[in-house]
């Protein structure tokens, strides 16, 4: 249950006086529908109104805040034209204008004769200062209120600024006196105030350099964050420790025959991350492992030791892909190794029909086949295995973790190993995949041949086409991938179909077109015709990123690289320099580049690290942005910044598992106090998993 401290904080945002529900929509798609959400909802600028000249010293140009008396209203002859106010002080005169004006409501506002506060941007009119329709009028008591700096939030079409600022101090009004959650020696020592000063002082900037994430306010907030999201973290790993697994151990005799089959040896970090892997198996707790590495590094082979590892304990193990082209590629590579084996294995994705569905689907209720690779297919109903011990997820971060636990579900406390190729910058890691133990594979296999990286401006295009003439010439295979136009797929397919007709004109039927409208067996059709070599020329939109295995393809064009994040790019790189070739990489840009399209392109021309490049892809682009937050599962934080309060994370995680390590159930003043924190931030899955919650 949510402590009844918060309840006014979770009302919705027409329990604010003068929001209803056109507002509330608005401030909704703005904000968030819950009156804590204006809470987040940090400034991003000011407005100094302290300047409080006489009208004779005001400049035009300049925000200023001026007491006046109002001297007459002149109300134009024509409704189109303004409304005047003249308004004096001691040494002059200025007219306050008004379109589209209610007299009645000017007449009240301004009544001739009276004193008034006005504030707004002063403007010269044929010589003559005025101020059209000021921010702010107001009595001589609310002077003090008026001349102050005003904060000035994010807005959203149709909400005004006045609209806005008055629903957040409603909401701040709100907040409540809580206890402190955080450890005080560290409160004290980075010299933070408690929770409720600090957000009052992040919503109340006296200068710029108080709207900067590293300001002493929002550092706090940042941290009390970042807290929620590791404690409900290590929350979820400890249930899940709690959860009764089972040892799976084989006797290693498959994966011998495995191993002797392959045509080069483990690498060190490949042997490393499949002994911890086998570790995990024997636990009596059920494994749940990110195996990270990048293009290239291995991954797959790693994966089928586990399985098979699994079926010599007498299990079963399934493989599960994003798309339909990589389960195929992944059978491939496994089903030589397993049949070395002894091992059966069979594919099964939305394609597979009739009686080889219905044979592979009997083989697996009974037992007699021991491994399935598919993609979403495995999660349908008539899907049965006899005993599934091991579920390995490929590219984890396009599927959902209820995906994960779906699949999961097939059979008894099974094992999970989650892999990605796209590298997570340990920041990520620590908030995405904290309920996770990670595996990473950091070399490159035997006789991969780095890729000669290049830059080259668009207007050289037909150069770019020359050398792929004559690469061709001499036997190559060449990618060309289609730019990204803004996230229409579309458009993607228009851009590729161009591109195609634009070199089967210069190079006739060695070209071939793939792209992620075209059916199944078309894609597959296309694909193996670039293998085999029937085509020489693949043109491509992004379905080639991951998984594609083709060893004598050498070049890679990417046209309007600077659209493409860096991830991404490494990503498509890496689907070259796998055979005995040696191969370029030939980034088209548009010109003129922006600063991180400049930094992006450079940073792939210095390296091929894939984590080093993830960490500058987190700098360059921010977390939101680098997996796609809403499918990769990510947090989204409202305040915390990743790329700025990295050590306020490492921090955060530190203290959640001292919490924890001395207060499980989090029954102590300080543990109840963090009971609040999670609900404040909404991370109520984290109080669901204390058997007192």
């Amino acid at each position: 249950m949510r402590p009844e401290i918060l309840f006014p904080l979770f009302k919705p945002v027409t329990a604010i006086a003068g929001i209803g529900p056109k507002l509330a929509r608005m401030v909704g798609a703005l904000a968030g529908p819950k009156i804590a959400d204006l809470l987040w909802h940090l400034p991003s600028g000011i407005v100094d109104r302290r300047h409080s000249p006489l009208i004779a010293e005001a400049r035009s140009g300049e925000i200023a805040t001026l007491v006046v008396r109002v001297e007459r209203h002149r109300k134009p002859p024509n409704p189109r034209l303004p409304y005047k106010v003249v308004v004096a002080d001691d040494s002059g005169r200025m007219a306050l204008v008004f379109f589209h004006a209610r007299e009645d409501y000017l007449q009240k506002l301004l009544p001739v004769g009276e004193t008034r506060v006005v504030s707004g941007r002063i403007e010269l009119f044929e010589g003559e200062a005025q101020m059209a329709h000021p921010d702010h009028v107001g009595t001589h008591d609310e002077l003090d209120r008026i001349r102050a700096v005003e904060p000035v939030y994010p807005l959203s079409v149709g909400l005004s600024p006045k609209v806005l600022a008055k629903a957040i101090a409603a909401a701040l009004d709100q907040a409540p006196e809580l206890p402190e959650w955080s450890d005080p020696a560290y409160v004290a020592r980075n010299g933070w105030g408690p929770w409720r000063d600090s957000l009052k002082a992040a919503h109340a900037p006296g200068n710029l350099t108080d709207l900067a994430p590293g300001a002493s306010p929002r550092m706090r907030l940042a941290y009390d964050e970042l807290l929620a999201n590791q404690l409900a973290l290590a929350l979820v790993r400890a249930a899940m420790r709690k959860v009764k697994g089972r040892a799976i151990a084989g006797d290693g005799r498959l994966r011998a025959q495995a191993i002797a089959a392959l045509p080069f040896a483990l690498t060190a970090s490949q042997q490393t991350a499949v002994a911890e892997i086998l570790a995990d198996m024997a636990a009596e707790t059920r494994m749940l492992r990110l195996l990270q590495g990048d293009v290239g590094s291995g991954k797959t082979v790693v994966a089928l030791l586990a399985m098979l590892n699994a079926v010599e304990a007498g299990n079963q193990a399934a493989f599960m892909a994003p798309t339909d082209i990589l389960a195929r590629q992944h059978l491939a590579t496994l089903a030589p190794l397993a049949e070395a084996a002894g091992v059966r294995v069979v594919l099964l994705t939305g394609r597979e029909r009739g009686r080889g569905r219905d044979e592979a689907l009997a083989g697996l209720a009974s037992g007699e086949i021991a491994i399935a690779i598919g993609t979403h297919a495995l999660f349908q109903e008539d899907v049965v295995f006899a005993d599934l011990g091991l579920a390995v997820i490929d590219e984890q971060h396009r599927f959902g973790v209820h995906q994960r636990l779906t699949l999961a579900a097939k059979g008894r406390a099974v094992d999970m190993l989650v892999m990605t190729a796209t590298p997570i910058p340990r920041t990520l890691m620590l908030t995405a995949y904290g309920d996770m133990d990670v595996s990473r594979l950091t070399e490159k296999p035997a006789g991969r041949k780095p890729v000669d990286t290049r830059a080259v401006p668009t207007d050289r295009l037909h150069e770019v086409t020359g050398a792929v003439g004559r690469a061709l010439g001499e036997g190559a295979r060449v990618y060309w991938v289609c730019p990204l136009v803004e996230e229409s797929e579309a458009l993607d397919v228009a851009a590729a179909e161009e591109r195609f007709r634009h070199l089967a004109g210069l190079f006739g039927a060695r070209v071939g077109l793939v792209h992620g409208r075209l059916k199944g067996p078309d894609k597959d059709r296309a694909m193996a015709d670039f293998a085999s070599g029937r085509i020489d020329i693949l043109v491509a939109t992004t379905v080639i990123e991951v998984g594609v295995d083709v060893p004598e393809a050498s070049v890679m064009i990417v046209e309007h690289a600077e659209r493409f994040g860096l991830a991404q790019l490494h990503q498509l790189r890496g689907r070259i320099g796998r055979g005995e070739r040696a191969s370029v990489c030939i980034m088209l840009y548009a010109t003129p580049l922006t600063e991180t399209a400049r930094a992006r392109l450079s940073i792939l021309r210095e390296t091929d690290d894939g984590f080093r490049i993830a960490e500058e892809d987190l700098r360059l682009r921010g977390a939101g942005e680098l997996l796609g937050t809403r499918q990769s599962g990510l947090p989204e934080f409202r305040i915390a910044n990743l790329v700025v309060h990295g050590e306020l994370l490492a921090a955060a995680r530190d203290d959640a598992k001292l919490v924890l390590s001395r207060d499980p159930e989090l029954e102590s003043p300080r543990g109840r106090a963090l009971r609040t924190l999670l609900y404040l931030f909404e991370r109520d899955e984290g109080v669901r998993n204390l058997r007192s919650g």
